[in-house]
């Protein structure tokens, strides 16, 4: 109940700032213009040897979806619609869930304070992280099916292990990108930056993506990951970091191997950092398309991500599929 209270006590102080800053014209998005508390004669902080410093600890937790909605057509929400739109995701996030459902087996996000509504919101009042094409949607498809990404085939998911999600065996998730996206809990960061490398450290599943500042030679074809190989470099104050050589097991939005994804950081204050990732695969969609996905400072250290130790879930999960054909199986033949 008090986290309750105090979660509608900072939602009432956001939506009377926020819309005071309105009539003021004085609201300042975090994108595309600068986010409140910047300025364009900001410059980063530098590393000792003199690179803008990025490092710490940052999440992506947002409630504003890749795609927009069909049903919307403008770019940002007012301060008032933003307010509204989070208010119903914290009512439905603390719902009673229905008996029986796997909602309800599976642990509750906000009694462990997992639920984006109790992370470090980024104030971003787009209606879509992507930004191009204009429409805030994914592009066409190439086979013609429009844009989106191929579902797994869920008739066929327990028939084996290897048909399982890969973030159900909990060999990685969304969260670690490339692109970084909001995993819908932990969606926290840890950057760290040494000479010649950047580290960026994921709370989800704790991987960490070790990206080389180097021109060296093109990894070969033959080497692939399930986060792909990245290589960075800076561009003034932005740092821009391009990956490819993925394996194809965890495919982003349909995109398996073939994908290219190209990450720009920049630092525009003491508490957020621009982030924009662009994505192409030809053999997927008819052209490439751009997300903003701003990231805010949050408070560390990163914790430890345990998801289920020496894998009894999954044993158990197919464990009951085979016995639920088995009873199926008994009952065809009575």
């Amino acid at each position: 109940m008090r986290k309750r209270f105090l979660l509608s006590i900072t939602i009432s102080i956001g939506f009377v700032v926020c819309a005071s800053m309105a009539e003021a014209g004085q609201l300042r998005l975090v994108q595309p213009d600068l986010p409140p508390g910047a300025d364009a004669s900001y410059v980063a902080p530098r590393t000792p040897d003199g690179q803008p410093d990025l490092q710490g600890f940052w999440t992506n937790a947002t409630y504003t979806p890749l795609q927009r909605s069909e049903d919307v057509s403008a770019e940002f929400y007012t301060p008032e619609e933003y307010f509204e739109m989070l208010s119903g995701r914290v009512d439905r996030e603390e719902a009673q869930t229905v008996p029986g459902t796997t909602g309800d087996v599976h642990y509750d996000f906000t009694q462990f304070g997992l639920d984006n509504s109790q992370s470090t919101l980024s104030l971003n009042l787009r209606t879509s992280l992507i930004v191009d094409p204009p429409n805030g949607r994914l592009p066409d498809r190439v086979d013609g099916q429009g844009g989106g990404g191929r579902g797994r085939n869920r008739e066929t998911q327990y028939d084996q292990v290897q048909n399982m999600p890969i973030g159900s065996r909990c060999i990685i998730m969304g969260g670690a990108g490339p692109p970084l996206m909001d995993a819908g809990y932990n969606s926290n960061y840890q950057i760290v930056q040494s000479p010649g490398y950047v580290t960026i450290l994921t709370e989800m599943i704790h991987d960490a993506r070790i990206i080389p500042l180097s021109d060296g030679p093109a990894a070969p074809e033959e080497l692939r990951q399930w986060v792909g190989l990245s290589r960075g470099h800076w561009e003034g104050e932005t740092l821009i970091v391009e990956t490819s050589n993925f394996n194809g097991g965890r495919p982003f939005q349909g995109a398996g191997e073939n994908r290219h994804v190209t990450e720009t950081f920049t630092r525009l204050s003491d508490d957020h950092i621009d982030y924009r990732f662009t994505v192409e695969d030809e053999t997927v969609w008819n052209r490439n398309w751009t997300a903003s996905a701003p990231l805010a400072r949050t408070v560390g250290p990163i914790f430890e991500f345990a998801c289920h130790e020496t894998n009894y879930g999954i044993a158990n999960i197919l464990s009951g599929a085979r016995q639920e054909e088995r009873e199926a199986a008994e009952a065809e033949q009575n």
